[in-house]
């Protein structure tokens, strides 16, 4: 498996218990009130989950499964997909962190406008090793 495949699905899961950690103190909290600063973990929770995981998830598994080119680079511009890992995880980490503590709405923009080029650098990436099946 690629290293960046690695990293990616490595962090994913990363995501994963940091989300389900925050989704388990909100719900500690409701049961026995602990603390009210608590619910302010929503975005955390939300963003970790959905785009922390599942997505950063899929990309890395798209990364290793695709099919590698014949001659050349074995997999493609991974520049593109390097870039896209970065991208993802700032425009995640600064949507979740700018959601909990309330920060002005510019930074929630600015951390969707990096998952948004994330997608799309990764795109970038993917598209030449998409083929028809049976074609070269």
């Amino acid at each position: 498996m690629p290293r960046l495949s690695v990293l990616m699905i490595r962090t994913s899961l990363l995501y994963l218990a940091a989300g389900f950690l925050a989704g388990a103190l909100m719900l500690a909290n409701r049961g026995v009130p602990f603390a009210e600063w608590v619910y302010r973990l929503r975005p955390v929770h939300i963003e970790f989950l959905l785009l922390g995981w599942t997505v950063q998830l899929a990309l890395g598994m798209a990364f290793w499964i695709l099919p590698r080119f014949r001659s050349g680079r074995e997999r493609g511009r991974e520049e593109l997909a390097w870039g896209a890992f970065a991208l993802l995880n700032a425009g995640v980490l600064g949507t979740a962190i700018g959601g909990a503590t309330g920060a002005p709405a510019i930074v929630a923009l600015l951390g969707r406008s990096a998952e948004g080029l994330a997608a799309l650098t990764f795109a970038l990436h993917a598209w030449p090793r998409v083929k028809i099946f049976g074609a070269g």
